[in-house]
């Protein structure tokens, strides 16, 4: 992209009321964000979803200067841009409807050809939730994955610097511009993720520091990866947040179990429950869901080898052993439990990472 179309897209991208679904009908439209600055406004109110409103907001001259004034800070700072229509914006991103027009970036990033998970989860990881992360991202190195989350405190951080330590290339997307870093403290690790990856951000180095950001963040975390992975959570939170996100763009989510009387535990059961996330327990169960190919020279992904059962739940389990694959009732009947029963059982021997759901109300062993 020239010079002059990245002004006229930064333009567009500044009108506020605007939006990035809209903002791509009209590039649709009329081809160019020049060309919708210079049509005629009652050419522009013909298009489904363009009120008076927004079009008198377009015509103002606040958003031709403020587009130049970040245009020279862009220069100066020698960052990158990513328009939606180029080759160089994040593959995965292209298809979320709601994905910026406009990305910035630095560092050394390169999603082409490349597999790309989301790591997301509480600031208050526990050191059972530090220890599960290092070690999955040292397991799943294996397979060369970009590590993708939000530089934040927590889950965040910990799954960058795994990344690193592992030779992995991550990227931290921000909820702020590129002329800043939160929280300050993580300014340290800012030079070791560039070179091995770097940061994303939709936001301007004019933007305000908001709360809401975070939310709006998300959606670039949760579009960049073909699946987003929550450590912890507790019932409410962002990374919970990021995967109702991740579900709406039809990607797999993974969510770690624990004990129901973790209050970090809970977001992540609950996503189980409802199934709205698959049990993770291993990089094992993440390579099998997502049919990635594990022949590879570098350390195999070994499967959780021991999980302790009760002896009602092992009779469940090996009963599945032998079929390979089944129905709720069909396992009470032939484990002579109520209905009610083995569910229940089910349920926690998927909490334990022993057995997996399957569409049609199936399950089988991990």
């Amino acid at each position: 992209m020239n010079s002059e179309d990245l002004f006229y897209n930064l333009a567009l991208q500044h009108v506020t009321n605007l939006g990035d679904t809209t903002a791509k009908k009209l590039l649709g439209k009329f081809k160019s964000a020049e060309n919708i600055f210079k049509e005629k406004k009652a050419n522009l109110l013909k298009i489904d979803g363009i009120g008076k409103i927004r079009i008198q907001e377009l015509y103002d001259s606040k958003h031709l200067k403020a587009a130049e004034a970040e245009l020279k800070f862009i220069d100066q700072n020698n960052i990158q841009t990513h328009y939606f229509q180029d080759e160089n914006y994040p593959e995965k991103l292209k298809h979320c409807l709601d994905g910026p027009i406009l990305i910035f970036s630095k560092g050394k990033i390169d999603l082409q050809k490349k597999k790309i998970i989301s790591v997301v989860g509480t600031r208050q990881i526990t050191p059972q939730g530090i220890s599960f992360c290092k070690s999955f991202i040292e397991d799943i190195a294996a397979l060369d994955p970009v590590i993708i989350s939000g530089f934040a405190y927590g889950v965040d951080i910990t799954a960058h610097k795994a990344a690193v330590k592992n030779g992995l290339q991550t990227v931290g997307c921000l909820a702020h511009g590129l002329n800043q870093i939160y929280p300050k403290s993580h300014k340290k690790y800012m030079k070791e993720i560039e070179e091995n990856g770097g940061f994303f951000t939709d936001y301007w180095s004019t933007d305000k520091f908001e709360r809401n950001n975070f939310l709006k963040r998300n959606r670039i975390i949760a579009g960049l990866s073909e699946a987003t992975i929550v450590i912890e959570s507790a019932e409410k939170g962002g990374a919970l947040v990021t995967a109702d996100i991740a579900n709406s763009y039809d990607r797999e989510v993974f969510a770690v179990p624990g004990r129901p009387s973790d209050k970090y535990s809970t977001g992540c059961n609950n996503l189980i429950k409802a199934q709205s996330a698959h049990v993770l327990t291993s990089a094992a169960d993440l390579a099998y869901i997502l049919n990635w190919d594990v022949e590879t020279e570098r350390k195999p992904i070994q499967k959780q080898l021991f999980i302790e059962l009760e002896l009602e739940e092992q009779k469940l389990y090996e009963f599945l052993q032998t079929q390979g694959k089944s129905e709720l009732d069909t396992l009470a009947l032939n484990c002579n439990f109520p209905t009610f029963k083995a569910a229940t059982l089910l349920l926690n021997m998927e909490l334990k990472g022993a057995i997996r759901p399957l569409p049609g109300k199936l399950f089988e062993v991990i």
